[in-house]
């Protein structure tokens, strides 16, 4: 990451020459598409704070989004309500701005416990946590990222809420390396240490550094390679990126930047001010337990929190240090933490100037409103009995009037926007027709109660499934319990149905292996729960079953309806039925709009004389969730090695650990974790 000085602020990466514009590469906007850009960048011109876009499955909203990015040329946000999700989005906005910095910022806990007291069993869990250090290192690249450069588009769960430490420390915090500064091994060493990278004798890893005689080898905390700094005579004499495994000459560099390893990070007159302001706070807590009579509560606030100054004066850092942020940060009781979204440029009167997606709104928005009460409560427990300090309630994420306030103009994106985004949107945009001409699936309504035509829906469903199998169409079914699909689907098996199920007690893994066997036609009958919604891309699927669909609750609301039934819409064959023996409210307004929709596309064909066209999709991209061809060409190479493991095990695990670094460039997760099973195998054999 050589860098140089353009403009005054700092350029991470090797000289660059893009100039900050998003230059969209791809498609050419058709269906509904053009309308809706229209629509959304004349809304933002015109200073339109909040707009939805009301997209039908299919109709390819990610595009629509790009292209309002590109008129607009504004860093953006983009929030998903899951890392799988945010993954995929990712990956959607790197294609289509390939030349654009697309990163990806979500929790970087593989395993989170956070700490928790349960006064009815005085029960203290301790914090405990599994770090995915990749993603860790994609968290740093995002907020170098945004402060380096205009380009940017951020893909982020709701993490991107919670507190991250102030972007002014971490900017001001950073160290300029030149060949020719005066600077013995020593002091670099020093200087790496106070910006909470640590010191190895071993393999480097993001955010660690090594002194081998007149040379410190690092690797900083956003990258994979190594920076060598070669020091003469008291002087940075060279200086070179090097691949760390092969050691083999990348580039001669004259800068470079080391952006600190962590987040929260400060100065030490920092430190020393909110050592003092933790301890002065401790005091009058004590005095508060004293009044109180609570001398088990005081000993123990004591006891932690002198322990985490003395860490805090030692060595800059104490673990759960982001509960003392407010004293790290300067801020009042009660202020919103720095969060990702201070790391988006504003301008001089600190506001926003960025854009926000909100996806799928009607499930992140939900999840934004939540975060703050969960975790006050969780807090407050703790701060009662004396495990954490009351400015501790401070680390936290920001309530949704904090959020609101930090952003400007929003886009809420979903099939089923809720009644909140619609009634805050200054204007609803629809895109309701698809490039391709597909309509909205046929819905029938089949009654199997005493009174129905139907006796019985599951005889019923098997009798359909089998003719829509004999024309080669795939079915999905949906069902109310995880313990109703694995029966339905037993029971499908017995009539000589092919069928597996899906839900949440699957695995990842063995969920995107089932997926892809349905595709690939080795079973007819997908049965689920929940999982057959947002973000299932089946063009195969002719038929979808709806179980109990009078059942009314979450799982059989409008907005799951509506979802469920887009399923079925990538196929110009597509067709719902829905048993249930009375007609619900949700099942009346998911019916109505779902035919609502199939009119206009049906209108906009005949007036274009559009036949609609099934999609096809390339059955490998969904095996490309498990394992993407590079990462698997070069997994194979190493597998077969037979003669380099039993010669040199050590390279072969070297170079197996470089292969899993690959998919995670690509947010391909799923292969880095096949490639780290099987590195777990290969260190067992040894």
């Amino acid at each position: 990451m050589s860098s140089e000085v353009k403009n005054n602020k700092k350029v991470s990466g090797e000289k660059n020459e893009i100039s900050g514009v998003f230059n969209l590469k791809g498609f050419v906007p058709a269906g509904d598409q053009p309308k809706a850009i229209l629509g959304l960048v004349n809304g933002l011109k015109k200073g339109m704070r909040r707009q939805t876009l009301l997209g039908a499955t299919g109709t390819g909203k990610t595009f629509t989004i790009a292209n309002v990015i590109q008129q607009i040329q504004k860093p953006t946000l983009v929030i998903a309500h899951n890392k799988t999700l945010a993954a995929q989005l990712a990956q959607e906005f790197r294609t289509f701005f390939p030349d654009a910095a697309v990163h990806y910022f979500v929790s970087y806990y593989d395993y989170y416990q956070p700490e928790a007291y349960m006064p009815v069993t005085d029960t203290y869990i301790e914090k405990d946590a599994q770090i995915n250090e990749e993603i860790d290192r994609l968290r740093h690249a995002s907020t170098q990222a945004l402060l380096t450069r205009k380009d940017v588009i951020i893909v982020a769960s709701v993490s991107c809420i919670y507190g991250l430490g102030s972007p002014k420390d971490y900017e001001r915090e950073n160290i300029k390396l030149s060949v020719g500064d005066s600077a013995s091994k020593v002091e670099l060493m020093r200087r790496f240490v106070g910006v909470q990278y640590e010191r190895t004798n071993a393999d480097l890893s993001p955010g660690t550094f090594r002194a081998l005689g007149n040379r410190i080898d690092i690797m900083p905390i956003s990258e994979t390679i190594m920076l060598q700094l070669e020091i003469t005579g008291g002087k940075i004499s060279h200086m070179q990126i090097v691949d760390p495994v092969s050691m083999k000459l990348l580039k001669v560099v004259d800068n470079y930047f080391i952006f600190p390893a962590k987040h929260f990070i400060s100065d030490v007159p920092t430190r020393e001010r909110a050592v003092k302001t933790i301890e002065a706070e401790l005091k009058l807590r004590l005095v508060e337990f004293d009044k109180e009579g609570k001398i088990l509560e005081a000993e123990r606030i004591k006891r932690r929190t002198r322990y985490d100054v003395a860490m805090i004066k030692e060595v800059g850092f104490c673990q759960g240090i982001e509960n003392y942020s407010r004293h790290l940060s300067g801020k009042e009781v009660g202020v919103a933490p720095d969060t990702l979204l201070e790391y988006f440029p504003h301008n001089k009167n600190g506001e926003a100037e960025f854009l926000t997606i909100i996806d799928e709104s009607h499930v992140t928005l939900p999840q934004l409103h939540g975060m703050y009460a969960g975790d006050q409560s969780r807090k407050n427990t703790l701060v009662e009995y004396g495990f954490r300090l009351p400015s501790a309630k401070d680390n936290r994420p920001l309530k949704y009037d904090e959020f609101e306030k930090r952003v400007a103009e929003v886009i809420y994106v979903s099939a089923t926007p809720g009644k909140f985004e619609c009634e805050e949107s200054d204007q609803v945009v629809e895109q309701i027709i698809r490039p391709t001409g597909l309509l909205d699936p046929v819905l029938e309504i089949r009654k199997v109660g005493a009174s129905g035509k139907y006796k019985g829906q599951v005889h019923d469903f098997i009798g359909e499934v089998i003719k829509d199998v004999k024309k080669g169409g795939r079915v999905l079914v949906t069902t109310l319990t995880k313990k109703m699909a694995e029966s339905l689907s037993e029971y499908l098996k017995e009539q000589g149905v092919k069928a597996e199920y899906v839900h949440s007690d699957i695995k990842t893994m063995e969920r995107i292996a089932i997926l892809t066997s349905f595709r690939r036609g080795t079973f007819d009958c997908l049965v689920g729960v929940n999982l057959l919604r947002e973000g299932l891309d089946l063009p195969e699927v002719t038929l979808i079953g709806i179980m109990d669909a009078d059942k009314e609750g979450f799982l059989r609301s409008e907005t799951s309806l509506i979802q469920t039934i887009g399923r079925a819409a990538r196929n110009s064959n597509g067709r719902v039925i829905l048993y249930a023996d009375v007609m619900t409210g949700s099942m009346e307004r998911a019916i109505g709009e779902t035919n609502r929709r199939r009119k206009i596309q049906e209108d906009y064909n005949k007036e274009h004389g559009i036949t609609p066209t099934t999609i096809q999709k390339n059955i490998h991209d969904i095996t490309e969730e498990i394992q993407s061809d590079h990462a698997k060409a070069v997994n194979e190479e190493l597998r077969i090695d037979k003669k380099l493991f039993a010669k040199n095990p050590d390279k072969l695990i070297k170079l197996k650990e470089k292969a899993m670094k690959e998919p995670v460039k690509i947010l391909d997760f799923e292969t880095a974790a096949i490639l780290r099973d099987e590195l777990e195998v290969l260190k067992s054999k040894i």
